[in-house]
C-alpha cells in the first residue's frame, strides 16, 4: 500500500521532466531568433541560455503551473503566469518584450487563444450601448489619480504624442501633438469643434487657450466626465467648454471641426462603420476633421490578452476598413500620416513614469492597485512600446485628415503644418 504513492509520485516527476524537456526544446528553437542574451530558469533550478554573454533578462518559472500555461496558451499563457506570480521577470523588462517579438512569440496562432478571443467578443462586444459603456469604464474609470502620476503634466493626454525633431520631454511632445492636429483642421477663433473621446480635457483647453475655438467633449466614461466637469468649473471654463456623456454613436450636434484622438480602437469589431458614420454626421458640410487611431494595414485579430486585461471589447481596425467607412459616409480622405515610431517613445515615457511612481499609485488603494495590477499594467505599457518599435510590427498609429465632402481650398502641401522655429 505504501509503494503506490511513491510510484505515482515518480510517474508525475517523469511526466513533469518530459514536459520540461519539450518546453526546453521549444524555447531553444525560439531563442535562436533573437540576438539579445537571455536566460530561462526552471523550477528545478535548471537553466537555459541562448548565449555565453551575461543575460540582459531572466525569465524564472516559480512552479510547473507556469510551464503548463506557456505550453497550453503560448505567449498569452506566459504573460498570465507572470501576472499571477507563477513566473518572474528579472533584468531589463523592455528587452524581454523586444526579444519575444524577435522570436515571433506574438504570432503563434494558438487555437485555444483564438477560441478565448471569440468568447471574449461574445461576452464583451460593444454592440450594445450599456456594454460599451461598461467596457469604457473598466479602463478609463480607474480615476484621474491613477493616471496622473504617469501621464504628461500639461493635459493628461492618454494618446500618442508627437516627437518632432528636438523634442525632449513628454510634455513638449503632447503639446506638439495638440498643435499638430489643430493645424491639420485649420482651427480658427470662434469655430466650434467636437473632441471625440475627450479624456480629461487637455485638448479642449489647449484649443480654447491657443486657438480661441469653442469645444464640446464627448465621453462615455462617467468618472472622466465628472472629473473634467469639476475641473472646468474650478478653472472658470464651464461656460466656454462643455462635456457630453454619451456613446460615440450618439454624439449630438454638428460642428465646424472634428478631432477624434484615439477612439476608433473602441468602436468594436463590428461597430466601426457605425462609429465612423457618427463622426461624419457630427461635421458640418465642408468641415475638416482628424481621426487618429491605432490600426493595422491588413486585417488581423486584436491581441487577446490586451482585450481581456486592458481594453475589454476593444478592436484594432484596419486602415483600409476605416478609410472605406469614411468614404462611404461622405468623408474625403485628404491625408494619412503614420506616427508608429512616435507611439514607441510615448509609451517609453509612460512606462518609465509608471514604474517610478508605483508606490504612490499603490497607496491610492492598495487592494485595487495590488501587485497583480502592477504586473498587468507594466506589461501593457512596456510591451506596447516594443511592439510599436519593432521592425516586424503590424500595428501602427494613423492620423487621417478628412473633409465633409470634397475639399476645395485646403493647402496644396503640408508646409503649413511646420511653421518656422
Amino acid at each position: 500500500m505504501s509503494s503506490l504513492p511513491t510510484q505515482q509520485s515518480g510517474r508525475a516527476d517523469m511526466l513533469a521532466e518530459h514536459g520540461t524537456g519539450n518546453l526546453q526544446r521549444l524555447l531553444s528553437a525560439l531563442m535562436r531568433g533573437t540576438a539579445i542574451p537571455c536566460r530561462i530558469v526552471f523550477p528545478s533550478g535548471r537553466e537555459f541560455r541562448n548565449s555565453e554573454v551575461p543575460p540582459r533578462f531572466t525569465i524564472r518559472f516559480r512552479n510547473r503551473r507556469g510551464q503548463r500555461r506557456l505550453m497550453r496558451y503560448g505567449h498569452v499563457g506566459l504573460l498570465e503566469a507572470y501576472f499571477d506570480g507563477d513566473v518572474d521577470a528579472e533584468g531589463d523588462f523592455a528587452l524581454a518584450f523586444r526579444a519575444a517579438l524577435d522570436m515571433g512569440f506574438n504570432r503563434s496562432g494558438n487555437p485555444l487563444v483564438r477560441l478565448r478571443n471569440r468568447w471574449h467578443e461574445f461576452r464583451f462586444s460593444n454592440r450594445s450601448l450599456p456594454q460599451a459603456k461598461a467596457n469604457a469604464r473598466a479602463h478609463y474609470g480607474l480615476g484621474k489619480a491613477f493616471y496622473a502620476p504617469w501621464l504628461d503634466r500639461v493635459g493628461m493626454m492618454y494618446t500618442c504624442a508627437y516627437w518632432k525633431e528636438g523634442t525632449r520631454t513628454l510634455e513638449e511632445a503632447q503639446r506638439n501633438k495638440m498643435d499638430h492636429v489643430c493645424r491639420k483642421v485649420q482651427l480658427r477663433p470662434g469655430e466650434t469643434f467636437v473632441d471625440v473621446g475627450c479624456g480629461w480635457g487637455g485638448l479642449l483647453r489647449h484649443a480654447w487657450h491657443h486657438y480661441g475655438a469653442i469645444g464640446t467633449g464627448v465621453n462615455a466614461t462617467t468618472e472622466q466626465v465628472d472629473e473634467l466637469n469639476a475641473d472646468l468649473a474650478r478653472e472658470g471654463l464651464a461656460d466656454k467648454l462643455r462635456v457630453i456623456e454619451c456613446d460615440f454613436r450618439e454624439m449630438p450636434g454638428q460642428y465646424d471641426k472634428l478631432l477624434s484622438i484615439g477612439t476608433l480602437e473602441h468602436a468594436g469589431r463590428d461597430q466601426l462603420v457605425d462609429v465612423v458614420r457618427a463622426h461624419a454626421r457630427a461635421l458640418k458640410p465642408g468641415g475638416l476633421g482628424v481621426i487618429h487611431f491605432i490600426g493595422h494595414v491588413g486585417s488581423f485579430d486584436t491581441e487577446f490578452w490586451i482585450r481581456k486585461y486592458i481594453f475589454p471589447g476593444g478592436w484594432i481596425p484596419s486602415l483600409h476598413e476605416a478609410i472605406d467607412a469614411m468614404d462611404a459616409n461622405g468623408l474625403e480622405v485628404i491625408d494619412v500620416e503614420n506616427l508608429r515610431r512616435h507611439y514607441a517613445l510615448t509609451l517609453d515615457a509612460w512606462a518609465e513614469r509608471f514604474d517610478a511612481n508605483w508606490d504612490a499609485i499603490q497607496a491610492l488603494d492598495p487592494a485595487r492597485f495590488n501587485e497583480r495590477h502592477r504586473r498587468i499594467w507594466r506589461t501593457y505599457l512596456w510591451s506596447c512600446a516594443e511592439m510599436f518599435r519593432s521592425r516586424t510590427s503590424r500595428t501602427h498609429l494613423f492620423q487621417v485628415t478628412v473633409s465633409k465632402g470634397n475639399v476645395t481650398d485646403y493647402p496644396m502641401s503640408r508646409s503649413f503644418l511646420y511653421p518656422p522655429a
